[in-house]
C-alpha cells in the first residue's frame, strides 16, 4: 500500500483542503555496489582526514562551504538542521496561470494529491473541477523534507496532482550556451517540404506504455542469468561509425528506411517524398514503365475476351 509523503493542505482564497501527497514516479535504476573480487565482500569508504590520515568518527566532523582554494567557512549540522526550512502544512496558492505557459524544464518530480478524510473530498472535488474548467493550475510554494520547492497543482486524470518546479534561477539560460546558434537558419524549401513529410508521415498518439528502456531491460536479464549460474558473454565489439552524409541523402536515407517500417497511408506519404529526391527526367522513366505493363495486361483482356466468342 502506498504511504504519503505528505500531509497538510491547499489554500486558496480563504478555502482550505486538506490532502496527502503520494509519489506519482518511481525510478528503475540498477544501483551496483563496489566488491573485492577475491573475497566477493563489499568495498567501504572510511571517512579520513586529507591532512593527519586518520580515521575520523562523526563526532569529529563539520560541514564547510569552500569559499576559494582550501579556505572553508563551516557549519555544525546542528546549526545547518536550525536554517533548514520547516516543512509546511500549506500549499499557499498565489497565482492560476495557463498549464500551456508553463515550460516542460521547469518540471521536477510530480505527485499525487489524495483528499485527507471524507471532510475534505467536497472541497477537493470543487479546486478540481474549477481548474478543469477554466484549465489553470495553482502555483504556490512548499517545504518538503527540509527543502523548499515552487510547486504546480494541477488537474489530471480527474484528479488533483502537484508537481515541484524548478525557481528560475535554476533553469540556465540559452544565451549562456556558446554553441547554440544565435540565428534559426532557413532550410531550403526542397529540404524542409521533405523532412515536414517525413514528420507528417511519423506522427502518432502519445502512449507512454509504447517506449522501453531497453538498456535496463537488458541488464536485469543479465544479473537474472548470472544469478543461475549461466556464463553469459557481453558483446563488446565497437559501435558503427556513422557515415557522414549530405543532408539531402540523409533525408532519402530516412524516408528508404522508414518506408520499410510503415505500410498504407503512411508508404504513400513516403513515396511522394521519395519522388522529390528523383530527378524530373528519371521521374518520367519510372512512369512510363508501368503504364506500358497496364496496356499489355489490357490487351491480353481483349484477346481473351475475342478467343471466347469465337468458341461459342
Amino acid at each position: 500500500m502506498a504511504r504519503a509523503v505528505w500531509s497538510g493542505s491547499i489554500s486558496f482564497g480563504l478555502v482550505n483542503v486538506a490532502v496527502k501527497a503520494y509519489t506519482a514516479v518511481r525510478e528503475h535504476e540498477v544501483r551496483f555496489h563496489q566488491i573485492d573480487k577475491k573475497s566477493g565482500a563489499r568495498v567501504r569508504y572510511e571517512k579520513v582526514s586529507e591532512k593527519t590520515h586518520k580515521k575520523l568518527d562523526s563526532d569529529d566532523i563539520e560541514m564547510g562551504y569552500e569559499v576559494r582554494k582550501g579556505r572553508y567557512v563551516s557549519f555544525t549540522k546542528e546549526e545547518l538542521a536550525e536554517l533548514r526550512p520547516r516543512s509546511t502544512r500549506t500549499v499557499e496558492v498565489s497565482d492560476f496561470v495557463p498549464l500551456e505557459d508553463i515550460d516542460p524544464i521547469y518540471y521536477e518530480r510530480t505527485y499525487w494529491l489524495a483528499p485527507d478524510g471524507p471532510a475534505a473530498a467536497r472541497a477537493y472535488a470543487l479546486l478540481c473541477a474549477a481548474m478543469e474548467d477554466r484549465q489553470r493550475v495553482g502555483i504556490g510554494s512548499v517545504a518538503m523534507r527540509n527543502k523548499q520547492y515552487l510547486a504546480a497543482i494541477r488537474p489530471l486524470e480527474g484528479v488533483l496532482a502537484m508537481s515541484t518546479l524548478r525557481f528560475a534561477d535554476e533553469v540556465v539560460a540559452r544565451s549562456e550556451i556558446d554553441a547554440l546558434p544565435s540565428r534559426r537558419a532557413r532550410p531550403e524549401a526542397k529540404e524542409l517540404r521533405l523532412a515536414a513529410q517525413i514528420v507528417d508521415a511519423l506522427q502518432a498518439p502519445w502512449k507512454p506504455e509504447k517506449y522501453h528502456d531497453t538498456y535496463t531491460e537488458e541488464l536485469r536479464d543479465l544479473i537474472e542469468r548470472r544469478a543461475k549460474g549461466e556464463t553469459v558473454a557481453i558483446d563488446q565489439s565497437p559501435a558503427e561509425t556513422a557515415k557522414v552524409l549530405d543532408l539531402m541523402e540523409a533525408l532519402n536515407a530516412s524516408v528508404a528506411a522508414a518506408k520499410k517500417r510503415r505500410r498504407g497511408s503512411v508508404g504513400q506519404a513516403f513515396e511522394r517524398a521519395a519522388k522529390e529526391l528523383v530527378p524530373a527526367e528519371k521521374s518520367t522513366q519510372r512512369k512510363a514503365a508501368p503504364a506500358k505493363k497496364r496496356t499489355a495486361k489490357r490487351t491480353t483482356a481483349v484477346h481473351s475476351k475475342t478467343a471466347t466468342r469465337k468458341s461459342a
